[in-house]
């Protein structure tokens, strides 16, 4: 029977070879594991229910897995995690740039994935501890619905933002009117091998800015400090979260 607070993977991989043996030894460590052989499927099986962490491998047939990661990332708060048998660094990092939240390299030990799994969850917000305080984040009209994932405009609608683009408004909206340097925002959004690309942050933030902003051009509530980083120009106040 599965327990109703399990972490639920989505594990997309088109070698059943490598795929079903990884599902099993991912269930034995308390995981539940749903299964997808391609792109397709895998868009499929979210649109039944979205997991709290997708394991997406790169090179498969059809729609490759950086299409997927990309469409996730502009849609879905869900963090990803590639893998790649590419021993270029090219793929990892457009699939770190464009919102995946980290990447191994096969073979790989499944210890160290089961590691980089629970990294991102608690990095995501997705571990217990971190979401025992249900309260969102009001700033400038927008409400962020941390236990939800969810960002909220001023007229109400729900704008769709990736798990890194969650991840940086949450450090946002924890600092207010603080400055934030590139190498902190690294440390709290991309993580692993984020010093592969020097821009990862100016990326992430100009995705957010085009989201949030009026004119993402010339931003009013994410300012940039020149030689010192980032800057919510907002004052955050939070309320208990509204029930759905």
């Amino acid at each position: 029977m599965e327990q109703s607070n399990a972490t639920r993977l989505l594990l997309v991989d088109d070698e059943a070879a490598l795929r079903e043996p990884l599902a099993e030894y991912l269930a034995r460590q308390g995981f539940v594991v749903d299964q997808a052989a391609s792109a397709a499927e895998a868009r499929s099986r979210l649109r039944d229910a979205a997991p709290d962490l997708i394991l997406l491998d790169i090179m498969m047939p059809g729609e490759d897995g950086l299409s997927l990661c990309r469409h996730l990332a502009e849609n879905q708060a869900i963090p990803t995690i590639l893998l790649t048998a590419r021993g270029e660094a090219t793929d990892r990092i457009v699939g770190l740039e464009i919102g995946a939240d980290d990447y191994v390299t096969k073979p790989f030990e499944p210890r160290e994935l089961v590691a980089r799994i629970r990294s991102v969850l608690r990095r995501a917000g997705r571990s217990p501890a971190a979401t025992e305080e249900n309260e969102d984040f009001l700033f400038d009209g927008w409400r962020l619905d941390p236990l939800k994932r969810r960002l909220i405009d001023p007229e109400g609608a729900v704008v769709p933002i990736s798990s890194v683009e969650f991840r940086l408004l949450m450090a946002f909206v924890e600092h207010p009117r603080q400055v934030l340097d590139r190498d902190r925002l690294l440390d709290m959004v991309q993580g692993r091998e984020a010093h592969l690309f020097d821009r990862a942050v100016d990326n992430q933030v100009s995705r957010l800015r085009r989201k949030i902003e009026v004119d993402s051009r010339n931003p009013v509530l994410i300012q940039t400090v020149w030689g010192g980083g980032y800057m919510l120009a907002a004052d955050v106040r939070r309320e208990p979260a509204r029930p759905d």
